[in-house]
């Protein structure tokens, strides 16, 4: 068998993405909540358009999503049925601490969690808990400008110390940011960043980066002050760049758009800033402000595993004719003439999860946890709400595939892997619903139409065997490639 017999499978989503209730329990006002959808979403998520409230004129997919605050005893217990061992979810930050900034936390809150996770309990599922999913309390973002301020680190801590003792035995598996490397791509949704006319963006955004490799070494010092049985992950948005030509520049560029992504990683799991990075920040002119003790506490509290997110492989070329843009979670890449690609443009390459996670482990020699990987489509429902989502479960079984190998061919210590939106939700790129990538379909549109019903497509029962089998029995009888060139 190539998986461990104790090997967490499962599936992911986050708090902004599916929960909705933004404005009850006394939850606060979050980043998140204010991306609409439509052509504005990616100014404002990049920080380029100023949006603090909600308008009359744009739709936030977020303030409902698709209704797990009040439902999600019914979509555990169906992530119960598939046999899940474990569930990687969010906390919304603004749900435990409205502003942000108080000294006592929001009971409601702290509650509604406590619940969640007690349900997730009774169907053997352990929960996988992302401190941070881009969440940041609105508050913070108008009063101390967000991760740009020093003083978030304090009230970051504070939410850390709440949780850590709350949900102690209840919760052992924690991640500190997810794609905390987002920072550089989408800085207000990634880390509440919105820039000022003439504002130095690199610097700020860098120092804000620093900011969040303090909080995230304070938080996994916590957690494992409190419970010595605590995991603690860090999490990047990952995918190895490939050289378009064996040219040694484009080999070159290559290297360094992967150093980009890495140099997160390689504070919160080496301990300390890379050279490369240095230099590089050093000829941009950014000047990291730094605290006596900064360097120590990063050294001292590194993190257990580290968990990413897969897609897509991605191209790097220093031809500017050849240099084709195509989409993919935000990332720009050169088009891949080897690869088929998504209705969205994201190329489709399993084999890539398989050197990207050799990528990883070489450089980390730490236990990998796959946290996110999964094909958005268009889903047509029957009359009953049935998917035939063939498409689905050949990609996810090529993928999950490429991972056995990874683990029996190559060695790579794999901790676990959790299907991105198991349970179709809003996605994080576009707003959309109808980019769908669950094993459940829920009855929703991106207008927000629709009777929110739960039900399930083909590959909840295939992932069901996937699970039970450990990953042992991928087939599927009449699969389907929905993909084009």
């Amino acid at each position: 068998m190539a998986f461990r017999k104790d090997f967490l499978w499962g599936g992911a989503t986050a708090a902004n993405q599916c929960e909705g209730g933004y404005n009850e329990g006394g939850r606060g006002l979050a980043n998140v909540d204010l991306a609409p959808t439509g052509p504005d979403r990616f100014p404002v998520i990049t920080g380029e358009k100023k949006m603090f409230n909600f308008d009359e004129e744009h739709f936030y997919p977020a303030q409902e999503a698709i209704d797990m605050y009040h439902r999600y005893k019914e979509d555990i217990a169906l992530f119960g049925e598939m046999g899940f061992k474990t569930y990687r979810l969010s906390i919304a930050w603004s749900r435990i601490f409205p502003m942000g900034d108080e000294t006592e936390p929001n009971e409601e809150g702290l509650k509604f969690y406590e619940d969640l996770f007690k349900e997730c309990h009774k169907y053997g599922i352990e929960p996988l808990v992302t401190i941070t999913h881009f969440d940041c309390p609105m508050h913070l973002v108008e009063e101390y400008g967000a991760w740009r301020s020093r003083k978030l680190v304090g009230f970051y801590e504070n939410l850390c110390r709440v949780i850590f003792n709350r949900y102690k035995g209840l919760v052992k598996y924690w991640l500190t940011f997810n794609e905390i490397n987002m920072i550089l791509h989408a800085p207000f949704m990634g880390a509440g960043l919105y820039f000022e006319e003439g504002e130095n963006k690199e610097q700020v955004k860098y120092q804000a980066a620093h900011h969040e490799l303090l909080a995230s070494a304070i938080a996994t010092k916590i957690a494992h002050e409190v419970d010595p049985e605590n995991q603690v992950g860090c999490m990047l948005a990952a995918g190895s760049n490939y050289a378009y030509t064996c040219k040694p520049e484009d080999v070159f560029a290559a290297r360094q758009a992967d150093r980009e992504n890495y140099f997160f990683i390689d504070v919160q799991s080496r301990g300390e800033y890379p050279a490369y990075a240095l230099k590089e920040m050093a000829r941009k002119g950014i000047q990291i402000e730094m605290e006596e003790g900064d360097e120590e506490l990063l050294k001292e509290h590194t993190v257990d595993f580290i968990s990413f997110s897969y897609y897509s492989s991605r191209v790097t070329s220093t031809d500017p004719e050849i240099n084709e843009q195509t989409a993919g979670n935000i990332f720009a890449s050169v088009k891949n003439p080897y690869l088929k690609a998504s209705e969205w443009g994201w190329q489709i390459d399993p084999l890539g999860l398989r050197i990207t996670m050799n990528d990883l482990y070489d450089r980390y020699q730490k236990p990998l946890f796959i946290v996110e990987n999964g094909l958005g489509a268009v889903d047509t429902p029957d009359e009953n709400g049935y998917v035939v989502d063939d498409y689905r479960i050949d990609y996810l079984a090529a993928h999950i595939q490429a991972m056995k190998d990874a683990v029996e061919q190559d060695g790579v210590d794999l901790l676990g892997y959790t299907t991105w939106g198991c349970i179709d939700l809003v996605s994080a790129g576009t707003g959309e619903m109808k980019k769908r990538y669950g094993f459940i379909y829920v009855d929703r549109d991106n207008e927000g139409n629709g009777t929110l019903k739960r039900s399930k497509k083909k590959s909840f029962d295939w992932y069901k065997k996937v699970i039970a089998t450990n990953g042992e029995d991928l087939s599927n009888a009449n699969c389907k490639i929905k993909l084009e060139k």
